[in-house]
């Protein structure tokens, strides 16, 4: 049976979670249309483009939230109450590591050569946006940048390994961690 969508974000929602399970090149207008329960019609009035119009904005949604809850107050927010917010905000984004990053997936196969900006200003982003915090909390730009890039690693990293161990606490104690190394740098 399928399922009725009204709106374009809820077709999004469900494709991106198709994605997520299965990666770009490994999910089929088939069985997108059989994980989602949206018929081939819907899908294509959503998305005329197809399946890499349904990545292209499945990341612009990601990118748009992201903007929203942590590059924007990393930018704009009191340095560390917005560094102390990233690290919850991270945390539900991620469902304490049971959710695969799907930009960090687009970016390990070849999907990475079809959206190269978007994934790349998705890490970058939130590089620079961290690295701005820190030094405004009054870290030196070298150190800071430095501290930024080990936290992206850092988390990213942890929701690869919690998935490929099937330990989703690996998530939640990198988090601590690299909380408390960024909190301990910024006092």
């Amino acid at each position: 049976m399928t399922r009725t969508v009204f709106e374009k974000p809820d077709a999004v929602a469900l494709v991106a979670e198709v994605f997520r399970e299965l990666g770009y090149e490994g999910a089929s207008m088939s069985s997108i249309t059989a994980r989602t329960k949206l018929s081939k019609g819907s899908l294509y009035h959503f998305f005329p483009g197809g399946k890499e119009q349904m990545a292209a904005e499945i990341m612009a949604h990601i990118d748009a939230w992201f903007v929203t809850e942590v590059f924007r107050p990393l930018e704009e927010d009191d340095p560390r109450a917005a560094i102390l917010g990233m690290w919850e905000t991270t945390d539900t984004y991620f469902r304490s590591g049971r959710r695969v990053c799907l930009i960090g997936a687009f970016a390990l196969d070849e999907t990475r050569d079809r959206f190269p900006s978007a994934i790349q200003n998705y890490f970058l982003r939130w590089i620079e946006a961290l690295a701005g915090a820190l030094t405004r909390a009054g870290l030196a730009a070298a150190e800071a940048r430095v501290l930024a890039e080990e936290a992206v690693v850092g988390i990213q990293g942890a929701l690869t390994l919690a998935r490929a161990l099937g330990d989703d606490a690996i998530f939640g104690r990198t988090l601590a961690r690299l909380k408390e190394r960024l909190g301990a740098a910024v006092e």
